[in-house]
């Protein structure tokens, strides 16, 4: 926004200073004449035994000159006493102006370290130190993400540009494999495309909130998955209660879907279990979906929920996903104010906690 040019703060702190000398000088100078006054007659000045005593209009052409040079003298040293004062105080800010235009040009690594004690301006200076410090991890964030989503969803429209060049140079070829593999790819691109455009939902917060059970939530991600369940050979065991929290039923559905399929799908080989579960405490709703698999390191483990990224290598099965089903689920966790903890299990495969606030009804002990 365009605004007319104005002082300066520094400017105005120094006029303020200087004012407030002036006033205060003026006071005093007041008192001082007032309380004179007092013991000063009206009559000409007498000699006294004490030696002359002046009247009134002497002393006042005495004492304005003398009063008025001191005003002069109280203004210089409040313009200019004032004008270092300013100066000091607003040099922090000074640091943090300059911090904040280099922000604003994409530079989001350099940090103001105000230096002395804790006060409005070193307060002020951590908050945007904090500020820069989650930018810049956002930003580094954002931009793996887009390189990784449009690595994904090349190959795919790679794949399909080559299956359709096949086709068309060779028109005498069975294209009924071809078309059945170009229906694959073209799948896995929709299912990719519409994963993005829910976690975008889910960052943006752009949804409804509404009082959500999450036992049937979990109980209808079950229910859905459990033919692929047996596919696979897992075995799917679920123990919910009541457990009502507040948020959107589409996403937190989303959500308990896309933990179930991960537990389902990075499983063992055959005869592997999936625990779903639902508890209440205080103030607090627990979605747990535990599984057999394979022992997965700390290290492992802390980058699973990031953007395609999965728990084995990063190859297309059957039902390996796009690489975003634990990036959803922790995107959505944290658009409902909860908290998504994975933990290895000490016999193989994983346990995943989301934590989420109670419906403001229930909150109360389980």
């Amino acid at each position: 926004m365009d605004r007319p040019p104005g002082p300066s703060v520094r400017l105005k702190l120094t006029l303020s200073y200087a004012g407030f000398l002036m006033l205060a000088g003026g006071l005093l100078l007041a008192t001082v004449w007032v309380f004179l006054l007092r013991y000063v007659p009206n009559d000409e000045g007498i000699y006294g035994p004490g030696g002359f005593v002046p009247n009134r209009n002497d002393l006042q052409a005495a004492f304005a000159p003398r009063a008025a040079a001191a005003m002069v003298f109280l203004l210089v040293l409040g313009l200019v006493g004032g004008w270092i004062l300013a100066g000091r105080m607003l040099a922090p800010l000074n640091r943090i102006t300059a911090a904040t235009r280099r922000a604003a040009t994409g530079s989001l690594t350099h940090r103001i370290r105000l230096e002395g004690p804790q006060d409005e301006f070193r307060e002020l200076a951590d908050s945007f130190d904090t500020m820069l410090a989650r930018l810049e991890s956002q930003v580094a964030e954002q931009q793996r993400f887009a390189a990784n989503a449009s690595h994904e969803l090349r190959t795919p429209l790679a794949i399909s540009q080559t299956l359709l060049d096949v086709i068309r140079n060779d028109p005498t070829r069975d294209t009924s494999e071809l078309l059945d593999r170009l229906h694959v790819v073209n799948a896995r691109a929709i299912a990719l495309t519409e994963a993005l455009l829910v976690l975008s939902r889910a960052d943006q917060r752009s949804f409804t909130r509404e009082v959500v059970d999450l036992s049937l939530v979990a109980e209808d991600a079950t229910e859905t998955l459990l033919p692929l369940a047996e596919k696979r050979g897992v075995a799917l065991e679920t123990s919910v209660g009541f457990t009502p929290t507040v948020g959107s039923h589409a996403l937190l559905l989303q959500l308990a879907t896309n933990l179930v399929h991960n537990a389902i799908v990075h499983n063992l080989p055959d005869g592997g279990t999936v625990w779903v579960s639902t508890s209440g405490h205080t103030g607090t709703v627990l979605l747990t979906v535990e599984n057999t698999g394979e022992k997965l390191t700390p290290a492992r483990i802390s980058t699973l929920a990031e953007p395609f990224q999965r728990g084995t290598e990063r190859i297309h099965t059957d039902h390996a996903g796009v690489g975003l089903g634990l990036a959803i689920a922790k995107s959505i966790t944290q658009a409902h104010d909860g908290t998504l903890t994975l933990t290895p299990r000490t016999t193989g495969g994983l346990s995943i906690t989301v934590r989420l606030p109670a419906a403001p009804s229930s909150r109360t002990d389980s």
